[in-house]
């Protein structure tokens, strides 16, 4: 146990923002750099180390939780790093954009504030790569087997690395002109800098995996011809599907998927723009879905200058104590405040939009919505509530619905579906055609980045299996699994 007395002598304490009036200066994290460092041995300290740490049920990773905060408490980072790459091969990508169920699950939350597990994650993963401790793990022999990975994604990138340290030869195809998948183009500069995804590239390429991008499977290259070349196929293409609005006006110009509207702002970090071609700079910006790719809209419209930033949500406002219904050591659903939400903008919760209005050129102008509530079960208009509110870029975050079936990867390889869409696996996360596995939401559905991680290194291990017969690389999950997240 780090401290016996940690969690009586010390409160929670958390990464510190820069202030809004800075940071929608610039696309830079909303993090004071160095803030952690000074308090983290600190909070470390508050870790328990349970006799069952509940933590471990709440991480779909299984992460040693217990060990790196007794390590980060007596600042053995070069410890506490290898514990935590022990179970997670991307921790400054967890540590900086997963939701922390494990904290939702820490025993110290039955009733006080929980530890703060995320950012000691963040803490030592960065000052693993400031020392040094990050290095490439190349393997000391080859197996002479070659295996494709779909997708960059983090569900793709874990596949990829697992499959290459066990000696594989991998190859990973991108669609998109750089590796990444929504961590490049999805996740906004301010909540992830990409000079992070771009060492642990680095760090790939030196350890022998290979990257194609700007190359999709099942047009540009057919998914029977990828079969041919390669001993065995993982299919980490996400669930890039967006669920649409089907209301009148829907058709006007300036209503976009997030997804069409994040990636341009993000290649404008990237230098591929001077001006992203889709901007809310002095528009009336309405973000439809209460998400978390909602409030990247969100915080992405405030730094490019909106006049105006409104976001919907046909669901009630979530509480801001754990329901009954939701106790510890589940997943609760809260009333969230994002750093994008701090920054301004009005949330609007239990409406439902009716349909747009726009102007003589085909603009949108102005989104109707109706207040909505719950009747035996059911979500109802309300008569009366009608209005309307000014509207001149609309973007819909509402989740996803599936794997892109259009493109022919699934018909190509003669994939099966299960009952929700998602490509069907078994146990060994391998589909119904052999040697071809799946992995994160291609076979999940929309989920968190965490789940994708494990799925990569769980279809890594079936791979691996396949390919020599057994397998010593690790599987945190099977696809049944559901941990005791909501």
């Amino acid at each position: 146990m780090a401290d016996p007395k940690g969690f009586l002598n010390h409160g929670r304490e958390v990464a510190r923002t820069r202030p809004v009036d800075v940071r929608l200066k610039d696309w830079n994290e909303v993090y004071v750099p160095g803030s952690l460092l000074p308090i983290i041995s600190e909070q470390a300290s508050r870790c328990m180390d349970c006799g069952i740490p509940f933590c471990h049920n709440g991480c779909p990773l299984g992460n040693l939780i217990p060990e790196w905060n007794d390590y980060a408490y007596r600042e053995d980072w070069s410890a506490a790093s290898e514990r935590l790459h022990a179970t997670n091969n991307f921790p400054e990508f967890t540590g900086r954009l997963c939701p922390a169920p494990c904290e939702s699950a820490c025993v110290l939350g039955i009733n006080q504030p929980a530890v703060t597990i995320k950012n000691v994650e963040v803490s030592i993963i960065d000052k693993a790569w400031d020392s040094g401790d990050v290095a490439a793990q190349a393997p000391e022999r080859l197996s002479g087997k070659t295996v494709a990975v779909i997708g960059s994604g983090p569900a793709g990138l874990a596949a990829a690395q697992q499959l290459t340290r066990a000696g594989h030869t991998v190859a990973v195809y991108e669609r998109a002109d750089r590796v990444g998948g929504l961590l490049r183009y999805g996740i906004p500069e301010f909540k992830m800098e990409k000079r992070h995804i771009n060492r642990r590239i680095e760090q790939m390429r030196a350890e022998g995996t290979r990257f194609r991008t700007g190359i999709e499977i099942g047009r540009d290259l057919k998914a029977t011809d990828l079969r041919k070349r390669y001993d065995a196929v993982v299919i980490a293409a996400g669930a890039t599907v967006s669920r649409d609005l089907p209301v009148p006006g829907r058709e006007l110009n300036g209503i976009h998927f997030a997804m069409e509207y994040l990636p341009l702002a993000n290649k404008v970090q990237e230098g591929d723009f001077v001006a992203p071609p889709i901007t809310a700079e002095g528009k009336h910006v309405v973000v439809i879905g209460g998400g978390d790719t909602g409030a990247d809209c969100v915080g992405t419209a405030h730094r490019q200058g909106a006049a105006s930033v409104t976001q919907l949500e046909i669901m009630p406002r979530p509480g801001e104590e754990r329901p009954t219904g939701q106790p510890w050591p589940t997943f609760p659903m809260l009333y969230k405040v994002t750093s994008a939400h701090e920054e301004g903008g009005e949330r609007v919760y239990s409406v439902s939009t009716t349909h747009f209005e726009g102007d003589e050129d085909g603009n949108v102008q102005w989104l109707h919505l109706v207040e909505v509530e719950f009747v035996d079960g059911k979500l109802t208009q309300q008569p009366g509530t009608e209005r309307k509110i000014p509207a001149q870029l609309v973007t819909l975050a509402m989740g996803f619905t599936g794997t892109d079936v259009e493109n022919g990867l699934v018909s190509q390889f003669g994939l099966e579906l299960d009952a929700r869409g998602n490509i069907a696996r078994d146990a060994d996360f391998a589909t119904n055609v052999p040697g071809v596995y799946v992995a994160g939401d291609a076979g999940r559905g929309q989920s968190l980045i965490v789940w994708a991680i494990a799925e990569g290194r769980s279809a890594a291990r079936g791979v691996d299996r396949f390919l020599t017969g057994e397998s010593d690389l690790p599987a945190p999950i099977r696809p049944t699994d559901r941990s005791l997240m909501v």
